[in-house]
């Protein structure tokens, strides 16, 4: 059989695999600790598993409603309510999703058309940029300030212009683990308050707030929650990635154009696991305590770390923490995160991986959701050099 050898324009000019299959990649391949990837390698609640399998076995196995089971839009609605004060219709403003990725690559392809301006700060997840090109959006990049990675919102306004449809925000903030205040929103809504910009939220690590912090919703914001699509994660939430598993939440006007895009990009979410959650969610300590959780780890980590030449820069969400090398060594950080690997046996992910045009600040990215085992093999040989 002949191969293609027509001509193909790529649609993604310069994206490659992510850097995060590649790190993985690296560490299996040289018998690394992968601190790389954000994935637990602790066991998912054998509770939440015996609950999928009940459902799998009731013969709860066939499609689900498009917009995700009633009963598990309801605890949706109710875990806000509590978390954050909101009322959401769940009939008509939350839609189950296929993780959160494919939430906010939805919410992209429902809002972004040829021309139109997004605005992502940067270092930014990687998944943002693509989604937006591929729907011939514009990408903006604004800059996290260092040392804390702040947001510069006079920089903000001078890139609002008239094209511009979409603002993502990230917080917790992955890679840098930072998290927005008050004053944040407070600009956000000065700034977008007579427009006609969404807002698209990613509130993934939502419940991975450290330090006594107070996580800002956007859901809890009156006047940005109506122009936003918040995005969360049962994934991240309940140490269990590989089950793509999410949500996204906004008014009904901005949902319904979602639920177009939804339908086409995956109709309908795993049936057995959405049950499972739902049951699960019943009980709130099923998550409230997860900042508490993953502040032990984080602290744990560092105290492993401290007499080692690394710097660690403030985390105060999720379940990463960035490690500056500076004391260490001039290599660039593609280059000595390979180094790492391959000399001292430990993965992590360079932070320049998620500038655009991949500035480099000498900053690691490591991924503490492990195991105390774990955390302290990778430690001892940090410490070693």
């Amino acid at each position: 059989m002949k191969s293609f050898n027509g001509s193909i324009t790529t649609k993604l000019p310069g994206v490659g695999t992510s850097i995060f299959a590649v790190m993985s990649k690296l560490a299996i391949d040289n018998k690394a600790i992968n601190l790389s990837q954000g994935f637990p390698d602790f066991p998912v609640s054998p509770d939440l598993i015996n609950l999928i399998a009940k459902y799998m076995r009731k013969g709860y196995n066939q499609y689900a409603p498009m917009p995700g089971l009633p009963i598990l839009r309801e605890r949706i609605a109710e875990k806000i309510r509590k978390s954050h004060d909101k009322e959401y219709n769940p009939e008509t403003e939350i839609t189950v999703t296929a993780g959160a990725t494919q939430a906010l690559y939805t919410a992209i392809s429902a809002f972004v058309k040829d021309e139109d301006e997004v605005i992502i700060f940067e270092p930014a997840y990687d998944s943002y940029s693509p989604a937006i090109k591929l729907n011939n959006g514009i990408v903006k990049y604004a800059q996290l300030k260092l040392p804390d990675y702040h947001i510069d919102w006079q920089e903000v306004s001078r890139m609002i212009s008239n094209r511009t449809r979409m603002i993502i925000i990230n917080s917790p903030h992955n890679p840098t683990g930072t998290t927005l205040k008050k004053k944040d929103l407070d600009e956000l809504y000065r700034l977008t308050k007579n427009t006609d910009i969404i807002i698209l939220s990613d509130e993934v690590y939502e419940h991975l707030i450290f330090d006594n912090k107070k996580h800002y919703s956007i859901s809890a914001y009156h006047g940005l929650a109506d122009r936003s699509i918040v995005v969360a994660s049962f994934g991240k939430t309940f140490h269990a990635t590989g089950w793509k598993m999410g949500y996204a939440v906004g008014p009904e006007s901005l949902m319904k154009e979602f639920r177009k895009a939804h339908q086409f990009i995956v109709f309908a979410v795993n049936t057995p696991i959405q049950y499972a959650i739902a049951d699960y969610l019943e009980d709130e300590n099923n998550y409230i305590h997860l900042g508490e959780f993953y502040q032990k780890k984080r602290d744990y980590f560092l105290d492993l770390v401290k007499n080692s030449k690394f710097k660690p820069i403030a985390s105060h969400g999720t379940y990463f923490q960035v490690l500056d090398y500076s004391a260490i060594s001039d290599k660039k950080e593609m280059e000595f995160a390979e180094y790492l690997i391959k000399e001292h046996q430990v993965a992590s992910v360079p932070v320049s991986a998620f500038y655009h045009k991949k500035e480099d600040h000498q900053m690691l990215r490591f991924c503490f959701a492990k195991t105390e085992e774990t955390l302290e093999k990778a430690a001892e040989l940090l410490c070693k050099i």
